[in-house]
């Protein structure tokens, strides 16, 4: 360490013990000591071109204006401290203290209760920001009463890259336990509507998607910085070509040099983007909280937008007033591509394959590929046929079991199957007859599900039998499996208390 940078902590950690002992004079001297040596250090270092040493000075120095503001305006020197929260504004434009202080010399001592108001909602959603650290379980203990939750935009770990499903995609950057947040995001525009019969509800659709353009078209004129992302989404055509984009540029803190937008816009392109990038929120990988659940609603998010369709999911999103929030359903491993199902995943690989090329692409994901060798048997062609035809669906299930058994298919290649034929199977844990009759010759409802929820992620299908079998005889290993559920369908946002209202699970004279 240099005699100038050692000088520099001593004038620094005396300064900031004046100033915790609110001794205001003293602290302002030193401070103003460290301000000039930083300065002067920082005319040198551009000399000696040294790029990392020039970062920690100007931070030291936005730091050394900031508090030689704050013990200024505590002497009521406003003009000087407002001078000091500029510089250290200059330095670093979204430093918080300089903010907070700054807010505090304008509003005056007397609407200190408004500005210390804004001063916990700031920190609170920098902490959100900072940590992915969301609560909800209030506002769900309340009914979803109150003002529409306001939520910080967080990107967890995760990345932007090629994808071998299609063109880009999202994927995790290291392990990720089932229920916890990806990624919290608000919509660049959204329009909501109430369907009615078939006839009427096309007309609306109709009239919902005009007004959704118009919004994302209103958005991207009022701000360049919008156009500019939205621009990088895919319009369907060309998916190889396309850049992968640094995260940096999502990040909220991103600086922007003014929103004004004076570029022509190419409306082809973006009514491209948004017939390829835009999401219904009702949808069979989404829940809905709160009021919005009785609305049908169509919205843009951008980075939600790279996450590609997999028959074997591992994430779900809830909507909450305007914001998505994104949540592993099962335990990711890092390198994996963040996926959704786009359509009922729950079903035979016929079913899955006609869905796939309505949405105009045909899914070639590892469950679709293992299921293709399978599904070639006969037998298992007779099964689905005879569910169709209202056969015994304890008798398919134990034909399913038994032919999995001949056909050696192990590991994931049970889960698979077994959600192909979920339905089947949720009938008959759902029925004492068929237990009666069927319960003892096919594996228990918890192997079944659990085989599931290790392929497709938890599913509002599977909770609801483990809820039932819950009421019905369960004990603290089946409250735990629920909960498990629970928190992989609506994420670790909602805590123990919300969860189980959520779930309709009481408490009983156990107390679990």
């Amino acid at each position: 360490m240099s005699g100038a940078e050692e000088q520099m902590q001593q004038l620094r950690s005396k300064a900031t013990e004046l100033l915790l002992r609110e001794e205001w004079r003293d602290s302002i001297q030193l401070y103003s000591e460290l301000i000039d040596l930083c300065q002067s250090q920082i005319s040198n270092t551009h000399q000696h071109s040294d790029p990392g040493h020039l970062s920690k000075l100007h931070k030291s120095l936005c730091v050394a204006f900031s508090n030689r503001a704050e013990a200024r305006s505590k002497l009521q020197h406003f003009t000087q401290a407002l001078n000091d929260c500029d510089q250290a504004l200059q330095i670093e434009a979204t430093h918080f203290r300089t903010l907070i202080c700054k807010g505090k010399i304008l509003f005056g001592n007397g609407n200190l209760d408004i500005v210390n108001g804004y001063l916990e909602k700031c920190k609170k959603l920098e902490f959100q920001s900072r940590t992915g650290s969301f609560d909800l379980s209030d506002w769900v203990l309340n009914g979803f009463r109150g003002k529409p939750l306001e939520l910080a935009e967080y990107i967890g770990p995760v990345k932007v890259n090629r994808s071998e499903i299609s063109g880009r995609g999202l994927f995790a950057t290291k392990n990720i336990d089932a229920g916890t947040l990806v990624l919290v995001t608000k919509a660049i525009a959204i329009e909501r509507g109430i369907l009615g019969g078939q006839d009427s509800a096309e007309n609306a659709q109709l009239v919902m998607w005009k007004n959704f353009i118009d919004k994302v078209k209103e958005a991207v004129t009022r701000c360049q910085r919008t156009q500019l992302l939205i621009d990088m989404l895919s319009t369907g055509e060309n998916e190889a070509g396309l850049e992968v984009p640094d995260m940096s540029i999502f990040r909220p803190e991103i600086e922007e040099n003014g929103c004004s937008n004076d570029q022509k816009l190419d409306m082809d392109k973006i009514l491209s983007i948004l017939d390829v990038n835009s999401l219904v929120e009702e949808a069979v990988s989404a829940k809905v909280l709160g009021k919005n659940s009785d609305f049908y609603g169509v919205g843009l998010w951008l980075l939600v937008s790279f996450i590609n369709h997999s028959c074997n999911p591992n994430a779900r999103r809830l909507h909450v007033g305007d914001y998505v929030i994104v949540h592993a359903s099962r335990d990711v491993k890092a390198g994996e591509e963040i996926t959704f199902m786009y359509f009922d995943a729950l079903s035979p690989l016929e079913k899955r394959v006609e869905m796939s090329l309505s949405w105009g692409f045909n899914c070639r994901c590892s469950r679709c590929k293992i299921e293709e060798a399978v599904c070639s048997k006969q037998e298992l062609r007779e099964i689905e046929i005879g569910l169709e035809k209202g056969v015994d669906v304890g008798g398919a299930v134990f034909r399913l079991e038994e032919g999995m058994k001949r056909w050696a298919v192990r590991g994931k290649g049970k889960g698979y199957l077994r959600a192909s034929f979920w339905a089947a199977y949720a009938e008959v844990y759902g029925s004492d007859r068929s237990m009666k009759r069927w319960g003892r010759r096919i594996p228990p409802m918890e192997a079944v599900v659990d085989s599931v929820v290790e392929v497709m992620g938890s599913d509002e299908r599977l909770l609801k039998v483990v809820v039932e079998g819950l009421k019905k005889s369960g004990g603290v290993v089946e409250f735990e499996r629920a909960m498990k559920l629970g928190r992989g369908f609506y994420s670790k946002v909602i805590r123990k208390q919300a969860l189980r209202t959520l779930l309709e699970i009481g408490i009983n004279d156990k107390g679990y």
